[in-house]
């Protein structure tokens, strides 16, 4: 697939194609493991330890283990092939944060929405969101031990999605599926704009 590259003079140096990506989700879907398994780099973490200040503000249910949150974002680097690197940028899953995701979202050629069934309902801020911006998306469902497995078409109309929304299963701990989540949606990007260049 052609990700872009202009005509180069012969001898020059190659430079990868950089591109950004966001993960969004509700919180505690699992938005800073998935970076944190396919980052070839150390990722860059903003958690902080959740307190009693959250109480009432931040809804554990389904993820009553869970001890930190992230604040800003979680950042790391996959380098696809030679001439195509992601780099990812993990969203804060809290609304009293949303304040940071125009920032976070510039500039991005697409957005993973991570799922857990448990908790549909909370894709839906990062849906609305992306569909507003007209950002390309895909629905990723984090598969939790424990939680009941769906059909990805039930997935799809309970999100009440559009048709050309991809929605795939995942576990954010293996790097090769969330590779393979990444790799995806770059794809499904490409798709859109190229359609829509043909359109104009």
């Amino acid at each position: 697939m052609d990700y872009g590259h202009s005509e180069r003079p012969s001898g020059a140096v190659a430079l990868p194609t950089a591109i950004k990506i966001l993960v969004a989700g509700g919180f505690g879907v699992g938005k800073t493991t998935l970076v944190g398994a396919v980052s070839e780099t150390r990722p860059l973490r903003t958690e902080e330890v959740l307190t009693e200040s959250g109480v009432g503000i931040d809804d554990l249910s389904g993820v009553e283990a869970k001890r930190t949150t992230t604040v800003a974002m979680d950042f790391g680097r996959i380098t696809i092939s030679e001439d195509l690197v992601l780099y990812l940028f993990g969203t804060p899953g809290q609304d009293r944060f949303w304040f940071v995701w125009d920032e976070l979202a510039l500039g991005a050629i697409g957005a993973v929405v991570l799922a857990d069934t448990r908790r549909l309902a909370d894709c839906f801020p990062s849906i609305d969101y992306f569909e507003g911006r007209g950002t390309p998306f895909l629905v990723a469902v984090n598969c939790f031990e424990g939680a009941r497995h769906y059909r990805l078409d039930e997935v799809q109309a309970a999100l009440n999605l559009d048709p050309e929304v991809p929605v795939l299963l995942c576990d954010a701990r293996q790097r090769e599926s969330a590779k393979e989540v990444l790799i995806t949606l770059v794809e499904h990007a490409m798709k859109l704009r190229e359609a829509r260049r043909s359109a104009d």
